[in-house]
């Protein structure tokens, strides 16, 4: 009997500890006992000593949730996606905004370098153009200046007299140079000598002070 009594005692208890353990996941919201145990529930309420530990109320119900209002983890994904999308264009927008501009600052730079190289090609031409009339000039020069001393004194003299002082000068000088280049005495001292003294002297000083063409 003592050891039926010491049965009853325990299985007592285990109830009591199983009860409040129900109890108290349901309070926690564990689990819906007050549903599941309904009719149990009424019963110990109804209890003159437990009826008062029972909580009072009816099942817990869970709020309905519709299908579009349930987090889904897919949804989850392909938003993080989405963001992570529109990041790497709006990246890409910048990249290409940049890569635009060192384009248009490259294009710039090749139409100054062109523009440059345009005005070089001029500035050479120009000074080509200039270098063959004052080779052609030279030429012309020369054959005057070979002409006038194949002529007799008083006719060259006279043909230099009625040509303008800058293209007598340049005959002059050219005479000397195809003297000396010949290692024989200049005629032009002699030209010098026929003309009239007062142009003569004019030329003469005009010579040492105006420098020789470019050749």
């Amino acid at each position: 009997m003592r050891v039926l009594g010491r049965i009853i005692v325990l299985i007592f208890l285990i109830l009591i500890l199983a009860g409040g353990g129900i109890l108290w996941f349901d309070y926690l919201n564990v689990i819906d006992a007050r549903g599941t145990l309904g009719p149990i529930f009424n019963l110990l309420r109804d209890a003159p000593l437990i009826g008062r530990f029972i909580p009072e109320g009816d099942a817990r119900t869970q709020p309905d949730l519709r299908d579009d209002g349930l987090l889904s983890l897919d949804a989850e994904r392909f938003a993080l996606r989405l963001e992570a999308l529109e990041m790497r264009n709006v990246e890409l927008d910048r990249r290409e905004m940049d890569i635009q501009l060192r384009l248009n600052l490259i294009e710039q730079m090749a139409q100054e370098l062109e523009e440059r190289q345009r005005s070089l090609d001029e500035r050479e031409n120009s000074f080509n153009a200039l270098l063959s009339d004052a080779e052609i000039r030279d030429r012309n020069v020369e054959r005057n200046a070979i002409n006038l001393v194949n002529m007799p004194p008083q006719r060259a003299v006279g043909i230099l007299e009625a040509m303008g002082d800058q293209d007598v000068i340049d005959v002059l000088r050219k005479t000397d140079e195809l003297a000396e280049a010949a290692g024989d005495s200049s005629i032009v001292p002699f030209w010098l000598s026929l003309m009239e003294p007062q142009r003569a002297a004019e030329l003469s000083r005009m010579m040492v002070l105006r420098p020789a063409p470019f050749n």
